[in-house]
């Protein structure tokens, strides 16, 4: 952007700089020497193969006449004979007439045929030079030019640096997130890879460049918003509704269903023991009070039709507590998460995460923008080795009271789950009681075994128990709730 454009630099004497003037300018795209002796070329394999053209449909009319003079012997059958040498008709050997005609009228259809195949390949070889010389056309593409004109105290050496920036020009992060569960003797450990995907839509090939990556994000805004003062009034009164005509019949909406295959492909590689793993470049990372700049290692080359660059940013080794939890009134399932507090150096900016646990790929997820230190955590899917049922084990339902009857309702659940690893495992259990939109409902919790917490993540009504469960152990939990209200009203559950 014109706008953008800032020169600075260095000299060995006084250098002022004054006016730095821009403009728009048209420029030919690629060597015009070399275009015009390709051009030249293509055009000279062009006109041999019209040449060759003309030749053989040449041939092909030849083919044509003989085919034309072939069918006339057939018409000898039907001329008077000619009287011979002592006044008599000449004998016609027509066996030897009809062989000369099948024989000769087979070579012509034969030369005929070859010809016609001979133009189709000239034609098609006729046809891809032509692309290729339009292909060649003078192309030109916009530039920039920049005019900066200097004030030098006398002879000196300077080196000036010109920068402005781009638009189209993006890069989005996303992540590898690699879980070893570890054993009895071994902890479980997270490796946690940050890669960058670059483009940029600039029209200007970027070659061999070095790229720095920002955590800042100019496109997001500068300054808080603001706000505006927020009324109330009474509504104004109604008019009466106006009468309304009768309706056009509504449209028959069509509906198209889709569906959707998802394949999965697995790739077995075995390395032999001799040869290393290659290794991927990371970037030198640069931290700062508000930002975070990622130097990517070495040249890369860009180009600027959006096509997407991927480098890899870090790489963070973090050690996880894992988590098996569960919500069996939904799902009567375990999930393996990974807690992890983020590496305290740079933040982390939201992106997609591709899950492998044990080096098998599980799925993919989202990570959300996080700061340096801030605990989050990965679900890596389902647990096979953790067992959990629910049941409802009591539902009553009653009246009570003379002069203001009140009506209940009484609901007793039952989990159970029983851990199938080898070792211990920190188990944390999801379920819910209804909640009160109305202070004559009351909702009371009946637990024996009272959850560890309540209104988790603010969510009213929603309850977690956090326990370890040792290996082959087996626990229970039984919990529910008793909702009361008045007689004379009708309650009814919803979400």
């Amino acid at each position: 952007m014109a706008g953008s454009v800032r020169v600075e630099g260095k000299a060995t004497g006084r250098l002022d700089i004054g006016s730095v003037d821009t403009r728009r300018v048209l420029v030919p795209f690629g060597d015009p020497a070399q275009q015009a002796s390709e051009r030249r070329r293509i055009e000279l394999e062009i006109e041999k193969l019209r040449d060759q053209h003309a030749q053989i449909e040449a041939e092909v009319k030849a083919a044509d006449a003989q085919k034309a003079l072939i069918a006339k012997l057939t018409e000898l059958p039907t001329v008077p004979p000619q009287p011979g040498p002592q006044g008599g008709a000449a004998p016609v050997d027509w066996a030897q007439i009809f062989t000369l005609i099948g024989t000769k009228l087979a070579e012509a259809e034969r030369t005929q045929l070859a010809a016609q195949v001979k133009l189709r390949d000239v034609d098609r070889s006729i046809a891809d030079l032509e692309k290729q010389l339009a292909a060649l056309a003078p192309s030109q593409q916009q530039r920039t030019e920049v005019k900066v004109f200097v004030n030098a105290g006398g002879d000196l050496e300077a080196d000036l640096t010109i920068r402005y920036q781009v638009g189209n020009a993006n890069w989005l992060p996303y992540y590898d997130a690699r879980l070893a569960t570890g054993t009895k003797s071994t902890p479980p450990k997270l490796t946690l890879v940050r890669r960058a995907s670059i483009q940029q839509r600039s029209g200007e090939d970027w070659v061999d460049v070095g790229i720095e990556l920002s955590t800042t994000r100019p496109g997001t805004g500068t300054s808080a918003p603001e706000l505006n003062p927020m009324t109330v009034d009474f509504m104004p009164d109604t008019p009466p509704p106006r009468p309304m005509a009768m309706a056009p019949a509504a449209p028959i909406a069509r509906s198209r269903s889709v569906k959707q295959a998802v394949g999965e492909a697995d790739a077995v590689a075995a390395a032999a023991p001799q040869l290393e793993d290659a290794r991927e470049q990371s970037a030198t990372i640069e931290a700062a009070a508000f930002q975070a700049i990622f130097k990517v290692p070495g040249k890369l080359t860009v180009p600027g039709n959006g096509e997407q660059k991927r480098v890899q940013l870090d790489t963070a080794e973090i050690d996880p507590t894992l988590v098996v939890r569960t919500t069996p009134r939904v799902e009567a399932k375990a999930y393996l998460y990974a807690k992890m507090a983020t590496p305290k150096a740079t933040p982390y900016l939201p992106g997609q995460v591709s899950l492998f646990r044990d080096g098998t790929f599980v799925g993919t997820g989202r990570l959300p923008q996080l700061t340096p230190g801030e605990e989050h955590e990965l679900g890596f899917g389902a647990d096979d080795a953790m067992r959990v049922k629910h049941a409802l084990i009591e539902e009553k339902r009653g009246e009570s009271g003379i002069i203001s009857a009140s009506k209940s309702d009484v609901r007793n659940f039952r989990i159970t789950i029983k851990n199938a690893h080898a070792q211990p495992v920190q188990l944390t259990v999801m379920d819910q009681i209804p909640v009160s939109q109305h202070q004559d409902i009351k909702v009371e919790l009946i637990s024996k075994t009272p959850p560890n917490r309540r209104d988790v993540d603010d969510k009213r009504g929603v309850l977690a128990w956090d326990q370890k469960i040792d290996a082959d152990e087996e626990r229970t939990i039984d919990f529910g709730y008793r909702v009361t209200w008045p007689a004379a009203k009708t309650v009814q559950y919803g979400r």
